[in-house]
């Protein structure tokens, strides 16, 4: 169970996670910047993954497709403060102030030393997850807006990115989709991060691959299961997460029905 506090526009959280495990997978609409306060979180991209523990901050820039899991450490739940950039708050945040030119645009997630302004930051607002009503919008706005401060002090390059408001364009789709299966998300999202409507999408997906996306996405998260656990030798409990499936059961069945046997009788 994950326990939520904060404003109710959901801008600034305090995010405890309850669970001995959680996985998403994300693909967000809105810069998220947060401090871990307990606990670990590993973010997994399609050619990377990075664990990041108390005390770590993190910006994971919008649009980045990635599973974000979430786990105890030292006895302790995984908590955070959760900072979103929405889109409608920069786009007014960068009619005020001017981003850097020539900077380098990059959508991997960033992470940071630690440093005084982060400290000093992150310190003020947890007094504010105590009130019992709303933080006025203005007091909300200041300080997301001093985040966004601090973190142009601290990142030269940040403004590349934060700053850059422009939608996906057609992209080589089945690149895409080989780098990108594993992750378990709805259709009009992989669509969307390909440049395409979901009709146009779905007709690609055919000619290039012959197969209608469900079936090759099953079938492609099936062969990468069996790779893992015949190769890495790695346990079913552990393949089926990390293959793109969210039961265990159906992923159990679904393997049977294409190699048949079961996960737990691969040598």
């Amino acid at each position: 169970m994950e326990k939520k506090s904060g404003n109710r526009s959901k801008e600034v959280v305090l995010s405890c996670v309850e669970e001995k495990y959680l996985k998403h997978d994300v693909m967000p609409d809105d810069h998220y910047f947060f401090r871990i306060i307990s606990g670990e979180v590993k973010i997994v991209l399609s050619d990377t993954s990075q664990v990041f523990g108390a005390g770590d901050t993190i910006l994971l820039p919008r649009r980045q497709l990635s599973t974000v899991i979430h786990y105890p450490k030292d006895n302790k739940p995984y908590s955070c403060v959760l900072i979103i950039f929405r889109n409608e708050r920069l786009k007014d945040y960068y009619s005020r102030n001017q981003a850097r030119a020539n900077t380098e645009l990059s959508t991997a997630v960033r992470s940071y030393d630690k440093h005084p302004l982060f400290e000093s930051y992150f310190g003020s607002l947890m007094p504010y997850f105590e009130l019992q009503t709303e933080l006025p919008e203005r007091l909300l706005t200041l300080k997301i807006e001093e985040a966004l401060t601090i973190l142009r002090t601290i990142d030269d390059n940040v403004d590349a990115f934060l700053s850059d408001f422009s939608e996906p364009g057609k992209i080589d789709l089945a690149d895409f989709m080989e780098k990108n299966f594993m992750f378990n998300m709805p259709l009009t999202k992989f669509s969307y991060l390909t440049g395409r409507s979901l009709t146009t999408f779905k007709r690609d997906f055919n000619k290039i691959f012959g197969s209608t996306p469900q079936r090759w996405l099953t079938k492609r998260r099936l062969q990468l299961a069996h790779y893992l656990l015949s190769e890495k030798r790695q346990k079913p409990v552990e393949v089926y997460r990390e293959a793109g499936f969210e039961d265990l059961s159906h992923f159990s069945y679904a393997f049977k029905k294409q190699f048949g046997y079961a996960p737990k009788e691969v040598a």
